[in-house]
């Protein structure tokens, strides 16, 4: 079962991704953990990554004597996936609600929506999406574009499909006000579901949020480039993030002397529909990559798919694209997205460091019913018809493309195995 996953693997990779990313070299990848309670067979155990090379990719196996060996020595390690943004419109909450009445029951239910990519997510010891738009309250009434208010089921399903934060601090943190942060940060809570990048109180805003993965501890800070015109509070000046090197940098120091192993810093940022990052964006990735607090950066708002790269010895993910939208600017680009799955690992020094990078290309499908899918997993099952293989295919190369358009596939960022 196991060569055979891998030949298939190999052939989908090798004879349909090859264009993607061309002339892959040979990179050891670091196999990621499976999180407690997901399905034990999800990945193989951890070993020394080894070559099984076809015509122009590489697709890892693993050898069992060095698992062996290590076996008395376990190395601290986890593994984090970030998602880009949530962004509900009118015609995914018409989507939920069929399928809520296909299952017999009134409301919404996003679970349909999200079921590609649980297995990913949930795989993960630390998973984390962009909570986009405010939600509304639990009868409504609902609004899509421009000013949001969306049905709050989608925390709960969140959860389910397994993520353990969500970042909200965006351009429409504000659309419905102090209400609309309360709310959101409720259904948040409700659903068990860590936030960062909005707040309640002044005591809440200063606090550093920290998040455990696999027993590290990950503190996860969130800002944004602005409110769409809205202004915050003069009383509640902290109720949302906005973008400032030097706040960034400080809220780091903090989160350090807090207890922080790692610190994650999610940026809303960048040019819509724009799939270069602008020169802002490379500078100030270069300032908050040149602390010594901060280990990663990664960020959305773009609706299209960003470079990854890496700067000062670590990576940036510029955007992460849409993880769930129905937008019809940019159409294609837009139902395209991109989780990032890093792996941390502790060094002989005691300090954190990303020692794998791998991005999954996702996509929402542009019809009915409308479905987010992970194209990696899509792709290796074997059970596709020719057209959406074939679209599959095509969304799964623009994303590649884009990922790797500043080098970073020569930096060591690789495409997810899931063999």
């Amino acid at each position: 079962m196991r060569l055979a996953v891998v030949a298939l693997c190999s052939a989908v990779v090798a004879g349909a991704l090859t264009a993607a990313v061309p002339g892959a070299g040979t990179v050891a990848r670091p196999e990621p953990p499976t999180r407690a309670g997901a399905a034990p067979d999800r990945y193989h155990p951890p070993g020394r990554a080894v070559a099984a090379r076809t015509d122009s990719v590489v697709v890892p196996t693993y050898d069992p004597a060095v698992t062996l060996a290590r076996a008395a020595k376990p190395l601290r390690r986890f593994t984090v996936v970030m998602a880009g943004d949530v962004l509900l419109h009118n015609t995914l909450w018409a989507q939920a609600q069929r399928d809520a009445r296909a299952a017999g029951r009134s409301g919404y239910d996003f679970r349909p929506l999200l079921a590609g990519v649980r297995p990913t997510v949930s795989g993960a010891d630390l998973a984390i999406c962009h909570l986009e738009t405010p939600l509304g309250p639990s009868q409504g009434p609902f609004t899509s574009y421009p000013i949001f208010s969306v049905p709050p089921r989608i925390a709960k399903d969140l959860a389910w499909a397994g993520y353990d934060a969500c970042t909200t601090a965006s351009n429409h943190t504000l659309d419905r006000g102090v209400p609309g942060v309360h709310r959101t940060l409720a259904s948040l809570d409700a659903a068990g579901i860590a936030h960062a990048g909005s707040a309640r109180t002044v005591r809440e805003a200063g606090r550093i949020r920290l998040l455990d993965a696999a027993g590290a501890k990950v503190a996860l800070l969130s800002y944004t480039y602005g409110l769409n015109g809205f202004l915050r509070p003069a009383d509640r000046p902290w109720i949302v993030d906005l973008i400032d090197a030097g706040d960034i940098r400080a809220d780091a120091a903090r989160a350090r002397r807090a207890g922080a192993d790692v610190v994650l810093v999610a940026l809303h940022w960048g040019n819509e529909y724009q799939s270069q990052p602008t020169e802002v964006q490379r500078e100030l990735a270069a300032t908050l990559l040149g602390s010594p607090d901060i280990d990663l950066v990664y960020g959305h708002h773009a609706h299209v798919v960003q470079p990854f790269e890496r700067v000062r010895g670590k990576w940036i993910a510029y955007g992460l694209g849409n993880h769930v939208a129905e937008q019809t600017v940019v159409e294609e680009a837009t139902h395209e997205g991109v989780m990032a799955r890093f792996t941390f690992a502790m060094t002989a020094a005691g300090r954190w460091r990303v020692t794998g990078a791998e991005y999954l290309p996702t996509a929402v499908s542009r019809s009915q019913p409308y479905r987010l899918v992970d194209l990696t997993r899509a792709l290796t099952s074997g059970r596709l018809p020719d057209a959406r293989r074939s679209a599959y295919l095509r969304a799964y190369r623009h994303v590649a493309a884009a990922v790797n358009s500043l080098g970073a596939r020569q930096d060591g960022l690789l495409p997810a195995d899931l063999s």
